[in-house]
């Protein structure tokens, strides 16, 4: 089976073309960061409009960069939402043009399914096993039974991690876009410098909160007094934040895997994936979580934790092996729950 994904979900206009036997025979993600960066942020209607643009192009050089001409396609993957309806819009279309075009089956696929399955692409990952998802616009755990069936266990209350990422960086004054930033300004600072508040640790469930850990470093830096942050101050900022949300991620991951254990007792296996997956002090701390419960801990290479195509093209696979293609009516949703039970329509 080879398939062509196609994402376009945010800021980044992405093709590629993935077989079912997990080779990767093409990738090409064009990243817009220049064009929101003066904005501190992604701008809707650019983004659109990049992606009508560009979009026509990345998929023109993912098939030439793979050998496969369209007539070769088992199938069209193209993501259908949750992220910017404008931008969803465009890439779900052009895949029903192709599907439409070339006779083809269509996998509309939610964004999430790309990350959550993302890690079966990189190697043989059984199923049942639990994920926690974790980007700019969400943060969940949920636990993967299969392609199309998922079980969430918890969700953030307020903001997701990536977001309280992002606007920690900008408090702080670090360049877009802010997780990597702040990332490598943590790399210089004292975790233990600033005490900041762990949302949510040590309470029973699942469910995530970042907002009163994005205020209280607002709130922190406002104490110091206007001059205050030097570089120092601000790495350890930096560090103590993220330190924060380690310590919350990896509370609420041992709790989501003390469920998984007693649904599936079989089962060992944990997946991050994400944008925010891509921190390596992140990861470290979610293995060795994982490790001390009795769990194998797996996260996709950096590359494939950010928005890209070829997660996508891999959950198409997964989606029309099982059966789940989807008409060419199927709609582009801003919303969009994995699990059915969420209550999230689409708008």
């Amino acid at each position: 089976m080879i398939v062509l994904g196609i994402e376009s979900s945010c800021d980044e206009t992405a093709a590629a073309v993935v077989t079912g036997e997990r080779e990767i025979l093409a990738s090409l993600v064009l990243s817009q960061i220049d064009e929101h960066r003066p904005y501190g942020g992604v701008v809707p209607e650019i983004a659109a409009r990049a992606h009508v643009e560009h979009l026509d192009t990345m998929i023109g050089r993912a098939m030439a960069e793979a050998s496969v001409g369209f007539g070769e396609l088992d199938g069209v993957a193209a993501t259908a939402g949750p992220g910017l309806i404008g931008g969803v819009i465009v890439g779900l279309m052009t895949g029903k043009a192709i599907a439409a075009a070339h006779e083809l089956p269509l996998a509309a696929v939610n964004h999430l399914e790309g990350h959550a399955l993302a890690p079966r692409l990189c190697g043989d990952f059984p199923f049942p096993y639990l994920v926690l998802l974790v980007s700019g616009g969400h943060c969940q755990l949920l636990i993967v039974e299969r392609a199309g069936a998922y079980v969430r266990l918890g969700t953030t209350l307020d903001d997701a991690a990536g977001e309280a990422f992002d606007k920690v960086a900008k408090t702080l004054g670090l360049d877009y876009p802010g997780g990597p930033a702040l990332e490598k300004a943590a790399r210089n600072g004292d975790p233990t410098r600033f005490d900041l508040p762990r949302p949510m640790m040590g309470r029973a469930g699942c469910n995530f909160s970042f907002s009163g850990l994005k205020t209280a470093v607002v709130h922190r830096l406002r104490d110091l007094g206007e001059g205050a942050l030097d570089a120092a101050t601000r790495a350890g900022l930096a560090a103590s934040f993220q330190a924060a949300v380690a310590d919350v991620l990896c509370d609420r991951s041992a709790n989501a895997i003390e469920v998984m254990a007693e649904r599936h007792p079989e089962a060992r296996g944990f997946a991050v994936s994400g944008g925010v997956a891509a921190n390596a002090a992140l990861r470290a701390a979610l293995a060795e979580t994982a490790e001390a419960n009795g769990f194998t801990m797996t996260a996709p290479p950096p590359w494939l934790c950010t928005d890209n195509a070829a997660m996508i093209a891999w959950a198409g696979i997964e989606r029309l092996r099982a059966g789940l293609a989807d008409g060419l009516d199927v709609p582009a949703r801003a919303r969009w729950a994995l699990d059915p039970g969420a209550g999230l329509a689409a708008v």
